[in-house]
């Protein structure tokens, strides 16, 4: 379950609550009854690298159709040179 900051704008009291997706947002502060506002910060996802390679969503049958692009450029070059 999420973690959800709360302060109350009557005492300045933060809090933090675990809380359901499908739960109400908490209105009512605990300590003096004043309003409460949900505190939000920076996303705790960062994605750290030098990126996704174009390989990386693909299926193994895909790069087969890489090696005999591969294999037939091969065979073009060596039908290219002259026979002796």
């Amino acid at each position: 379950m999420p973690t959800y900051q709360y302060q109350c704008i009557e005492c300045g009291e933060a809090l933090e609550v675990q809380q359901s997706f499908s739960d109400e947002a908490l209105t009512e502060c605990p300590a003096c009854r004043g309003r409460l506002r949900k505190v939000f910060n920076a996303v705790g996802v960062v994605f750290k690298g030098s990126g996704f390679y174009r390989t990386d969503s693909r299926s193994s049958s895909s790069s087969s159709g890489a090696s005999s692009t591969a294999s037939a450029t091969s065979s073009t070059e060596s039908s290219s040179t002259p026979a002796s």
